[in-house]
């Protein structure tokens, strides 16, 4: 379970090389990785939306009430998941082009294992203030963009040169997924407010 988040954090380079040559399946790495980490930020925010609320830097914290953050919680978890499944997709489209094409299964696991550092830093909405979740977010994801450049050359065997414009266009479309992700949670959490 989780045997490689240490890897990827103390020595990203060796590790993505090991999980390329596992053969891992999709469903070995969500049960054992993915599913186990999405947790962390639904866990984290659910604790702390509803036992210290959010802080938009004003002073005052909006709490959520249980029911409303179970809810939220669930959808939030799913759409983690999905997003995994979905830069795998892109990942698996933009390589095409390649002579070493890999396969969709293969690109859901580079996807899954690259979005660690994110899963990882939602342990940050334990204590939801706005500000501090988005510095800590963004420094996971400069950390995912810096093991999608790590793991882009070999997981395609192409050159440095060539995996740092692929890198740098998955990252740009990761980007724009993890907004929209951004953006359906802070109006589920902000409506949520309002509505329950």
């Amino acid at each position: 379970m989780v045997n490689h988040v240490w890897g990827l954090l103390s020595h990203p380079g060796p590790e993505l090389q090991k999980i390329q040559r596992e053969q891992e399946t999709v469903s070995h790495l969500y049960y054992h990785h993915v599913m186990l980490l999405a947790l962390i930020p639904v866990v984290c925010s659910f604790i702390g939306t509803t036992q210290l609320g959010w802080n938009f830097g004003d002073g005052q914290n909006q709490l959520v009430s249980m029911f409303t953050a179970s809810y939220i919680a669930v959808i939030f978890y799913v759409m983690m998941l999905a997003a995994v499944v979905l830069m795998g997709r892109i990942i698996y489209g933009m390589a095409r082009r390649y002579d070493s094409r890999p396969t969709l299964n293969s690109c859901i696991i580079f996807a899954g294992y690259v979005a660690t550092p994110m899963f990882l830093s939602g342990i940050v909405a334990l204590y939801p203030m706005v500000w501090v979740c988005l510095f800590v977010g963004l420094i996971g994801l400069c950390y995912s963009g810096y093991l999608l450049f790590l793991g882009i050359p070999n997981f395609l065997n192409i050159d440095r040169h060539e995996g740092v414009l692929f890198s740098t266009s998955t990252l740009a479309i990761g980007i724009l997924v993890l907004e929209l992700l951004l953006a359906l949670t802070v109006l589920m959490w902000g409506f949520s407010m309002k509505l329950f």
